[in-house]
């Protein structure tokens, strides 16, 4: 009631042209000299009404395909970092060359789903940025990949590189959701013109839209959580209201990004009792609408250390608990978002292996509970050494960080890229370099 009194009332600010004509056409009250957007709640319940409450997200490899719904946990890589960071060489700006470890990472570890950007690639340009990170998700993995909206132009060249490799006509495309994106709002009540426009791009393409404000109690939300709770979820129903005037049935999951600031020195905070507790009401207030929920693995830590477990550790048990469908930034994440780890990307593995044992069924067949199964290892460590003291020194007692870098070297050493079309491939080189050629398209903003 309180979301919706908002949206009537205060309203959000729509930067976008285009969304606020969208807006206008569908019955919303538009004012122009303010770009304020206010949304009735008749407008509200007509749009839930045509959200799709499941939806799939369709991989190149039907084997690949990923289910948005019931009790399905789909899990996704760290992405959008402009750093990157290991134990041999530091925290540095992120390269091309760590964009592609990270998608080759991905695709090594089956716990990983989907594709996410591990490293901003700012060694290549900004107008042909997009096309060369969709490119490279598309080509290095099967999985499904994740596309940014950042203007217009940027989208429909990445929407039509997943086309291609997907090898389907335009329509098929608008039936099929192949790609994701991620819609931050800025909070308090404000839509940007990129994400304005991404949700119009991506809801007439067909294409997965996950809404996702970016909370903060005690920063640019109420301090209580919920307070901070209820900024959110309005946010989540103007941005879904848009996504169903473009049109009806555009798949939509309700996101969530809830957490509090350290009060001593403003900074984010994550893993922290608030962030768990925001995840169970952000998961709560996704069920009461009906709609797939998003949810994140988050660490303020700067590396890779005590604190980046314990507080991935409780974030996870947030998601998981909360009853989320999709975790962003399941593995790699520190320093707030800022960097990616690749040491924490391989613990993160580890501990996401973990979970998915966890939440298997029990059992209570016969079978399952025979004697003659009671201490079996169904469990297998990635990066855990359950050795003894004595044992660990003699082998030269390797920290767990030390170990998971090892291992990212021999998962990137041992990669092989999935095969491919010969001939799709060749489609979308062909792209690139056409559209590299013309200049490619500035970002928005």
């Amino acid at each position: 009631m309180a979301a919706l009194q908002i949206l009537e009332n205060q309203g959000i600010k729509v930067l976008s042209a285009e969304a606020r004509r969208r807006y206008a056409i569908g019955g919303a009250t538009v004012d122009e000299s303010t770009l304020i957007v206010r949304i009735d709640r008749g407008l509200v319940e007509q749009s839930l009404a045509t959200a799709p409450r499941r939806m799939t997200l369709h991989a190149v490899d039907p084997e690949r395909n990923m289910p948005l719904d019931g009790r399905a946990v789909v899990l996704a890589p760290a992405a959008g970092a402009p750093n990157i960071m290991d134990a041999r060489h530091g925290r540095r700006a992120g390269t091309f060359e760590h964009l592609c470890n990270g998608i080759k990472l991905s695709q090594s570890f089956e716990i990983i789903h989907v594709l996410g950007e591990i490293a901003e690639p700012q060694d290549v340009p900004v107008n042909v940025r997009h096309l060369e990170m969709v490119r490279a998700q598309l080509t290095l993995s099967d999985k499904i990949p994740h596309v940014y909206c950042r203007g217009h132009g940027q989208v429909v060249d990445a929407l039509e590189l997943v086309r291609i490799a997907h090898d389907l006509s335009p329509e098929e495309f608008r039936t099929r959701a192949c790609t994701y994106t991620i819609i931050n709002t800025n909070s308090p009540l404000q839509l940007d013109a990129p994400m304005g426009d991404g949700i119009v791009d991506f809801a007439e393409a067909g294409q997965v839209l996950m809404i996702t404000p970016f909370t903060l109690a005690g920063a640019m939300a109420p301090v209580t959580l919920a307070g901070a709770l209820t900024l959110a979820h309005s946010e989540v129903l103007a941005g879904l209201v848009l996504a169903q005037l473009v049109r009806k049935g555009a798949p939509v999951v309700y996101g969530s990004f809830t957490s509090n600031v350290d009060m001593k020195s403003g900074s984010p905070a994550f893993g922290t009792p608030e962030y768990v507790k925001g995840s169970f009401g952000a998961g709560q207030l996704a069920r009461y609408l009906g709609l797939p929920w998003r949810s994140s693995n988050a660490t303020a830590s700067n590396c890779a250390d005590a604190q980046a477990a314990y507080e991935s550790e409780m974030s996870l048990w947030g998601a998981f608990m909360g009853g989320c469908n999709f975790i962003l930034h399941a593995a790699g994440w520190v320093e707030g978002g800022l960097s990616s780890s690749y040491e924490k990307f391989i613990l993160d593995v580890e501990m996401l292996q973990m979970f998915a044992e966890i939440f298997q069924p029990l059992g209570a067949d016969a079978p399952d509970i025979a004697s003659e199964r009671y201490g079996a290892a169904f469990y297998t460590p990635l990066v855990s050494d359950w050795r003894n003291f004595g044992a660990w020194t003699e082998d030269g007692a390797k920290t767990a960080t030390q170990r998971a870098l090892e291992i990212v070297d021999r998962t990137l050493g041992q990669y092989r890229a999935p095969p491919r079309d010969p001939a799709i491939l060749e489609r979308l080189d062909d792209y690139v370099r056409k559209r590299v050629a013309e200049g490619g398209a500035a970002p928005a903003g």
